[in-house]
């Protein structure tokens, strides 16, 4: 959490990289002091400290302090520890899971409620009026991109996912206004992923990106209408295949799948028994 404030740095307004700062200079001691003190120790006014708060994602400085309090008291520490080519299978349990674990619950202290809501009011309304919602992923995000549209189309929504780059950006280049594409991208640096999201936002879509801020692709989620579900973490590309990243785009895609299905509300009920009947009679029918 403190990273990613340390990143945003040069885009606020100077009174509020004074808060900013004292924030980096010491997160625990601001997690815990009353706003007028915050105030005082940035000489900054209060309605500042809740600008700053909420330029940087949260709901405003309650939200924020209970973030950041859980960042800085976090039990597990958010450090990738690599594997060894001698770790006994006991060694590996411990490091993959507590890493995974650690990402996780970083990711709950980080995630930004009001981005999410965003999200999924964009998402809630192109289901009602029957607009098209796509996912769009390379290579391991296009995996993630695979797994959301299973989601989605169970929820009765008219949805696809497109791994390929030309697919992609025939597909962008269909969206209307009221569409949703649901951009996907552990580094936020692909060209073809670029592409298709520009496209999206000149064809008038909402473009929902979940991907590392300060990257290429959340830059472009800064325009109006446009949304960055923003996913950080640190991750060892050179030793394996991305794990960490997946699981946290895999959550992002599954509080948006809950999200709009309680939005849809009752009227998805008697579909989804039904699915679930007619998988029932397959699953038993030897």
């Amino acid at each position: 959490m403190v990273e990613r404030i340390k990143a945003a740095l040069p885009a606020l307004p100077p009174a509020e990289q004074r808060v900013a700062k004292l924030l980096i200079a010491d997160a625990r001691a601001f997690a815990s002091l009353p706003v007028s003190e915050l105030a005082d120790r940035a000489h900054v006014s209060k309605p500042t400290v809740v600008r700053f708060c909420r330029s940087v994602g949260y709901d405003g400085l309650a939200d924020f302090k209970l973030k950041l309090a859980g960042s800085v008291n976090e039990g597990v520490p958010f450090v990738h520890r690599s594997v060894d080519e001698d770790d006994k299978p006991g060694d590996l349990i411990v490091k993959v899971v507590d890493n995974a674990v650690a990402a996780l619950l970083h990711y709950r202290n980080d995630a930004t409620s009001h981005a999410f809501d965003r999200a999924i009011v964009a998402l809630t309304e192109a289901a009602r009026s029957g607009k098209r919602i796509e996912f769009y992923g390379v290579g391991n995000s296009g995996i993630v991109a695979q797994d959301a549209q299973h989601k989605f189309f169970r929820l009765g929504v008219n949805t696809a996912a497109c791994s390929d780059g030309h697919v992609q950006l025939m597909s962008a280049t269909m969206l209307k206004p009221g569409d949703c594409a649901v951009i996907i991208s552990n580094s936020g640096r692909s060209r073809d992923l670029l592409d298709a999201a520009e496209i999206a936002r000149k064809k008038g879509a909402t473009t929902i990106i979940i991907t590392a801020s300060g990257s290429p692709l959340a830059a472009l989620a800064q325009s109006p209408g446009q949304v960055l579900l923003a996913v950080d973490h640190p991750e060892d590309f050179d030793r394996y295949s991305p794990m960490v990243s997946r699981l946290l785009h895999l959550i992002a895609i599954d509080i948006l799948t809950t999200g709009v299905a309680l939005q849809l509300g009752q009227n998805l009920r008697p579909m989804l028994q039904e699915i679930k009947r007619n998988l029932r009679s397959k699953r038993y029918a030897s």
